[in-house]
């Protein structure tokens, strides 16, 4: 079963992440296909709209923490670093807008995909939660990803408390575009993103470029300032106490 799936429609696609055995938490792989799967979305000019979301009805738990303390660990640890910066640099590059479809969670790492959307549809009850700080772990693409969309007083707000954050509390933040019922979140980020892929071919791809123009600055550097602090560590990370 492949880690990432892609399912085509008509001008606009679906990318999801595809663990459910373990909530569409984050390894290796599936960090690796992410990338892949985004880079060739991107390169398709029939694809107007991207929607990310997470299989079997919930959106990712975070890094995948029984197989990054595994002994042995698995291969690709010590690359992870360069994988995960991979994904992230895919998300920052995409020329087509991404619609994040938030169900149940995005915890940690999770939190990050959800925030690097261009749009976050998410449930009324689900929630986001930043939570490294309650590891005394830097939170380096939650800041990266919220320090480029958001003002320093909501990056504050996630990443100090560490706490959960329903949809309905995003939305009134401006984190999210829209807080649904819980059982609509894809249908609505779906229906999203059928109406943008109806406007005219390449619109999308010349406002992201002139946003990207304004920041004017590339992927790695972006990710650089938030990285640098953290850069070398091999941590093995431990489950968020609530």
């Amino acid at each position: 079963m492949a880690e990432v799936e892609t399912i085509l429609h008509d001008g606009w696609v679906e990318v999801i992440l595809n663990r459910p055995e373990t909530k569409n938490s984050i390894n290796g792989p599936l960090g690796e296909c992410l990338a892949t799967a985004l880079r060739d979305v991107d390169g398709n000019d029939d694809v107007q709209v991207i929607v990310l979301r997470g299989a079997d009805g919930a959106f990712c738990s975070g890094l995948d923490l029984k197989a990054f303390n595994a002994d042995p660990e698995p291969d690709w640890l010590p690359s992870f670093g360069t994988i995960w910066r991979g994904a992230h640099k895919a998300l920052y590059e995409s020329k087509k807008p991404i619609i994040a479809a938030l169900e149940r969670y995005a915890i940690n790492g999770g939190a990050a995909l959800a925030l690097a959307a261009d749009l976050l549809i998410v449930g009324n009850t689900s929630f986001l939660q930043v939570g490294e700080v309650k590891l005394g772990m830097a939170a380096p693409y939650n800041m990266a990803w919220l320090r480029l969309r958001h003002s320093e007083n909501v990056t504050a707000k996630l990443t100090i408390t560490g706490r959960r954050f329903s949809g309905e509390e995003l939305a009134g933040m401006g984190v999210a575009y829209e807080s649904v019922a819980d059982d609509a979140v894809v249908t609505r980020a779906c229906e999203l993103a059928e109406e943008l892929a109806a406007y005219p071919n390449g619109a999308h791809a010349r406002i992201k470029a002139l946003m990207r123009a304004y920041n004017n600055v590339p992927a790695d550097e972006w990710f650089d300032r938030a990285t640098s602090l953290t850069r070398g560590a091999r941590v093995k990370p431990k489950a968020v106490k609530n």
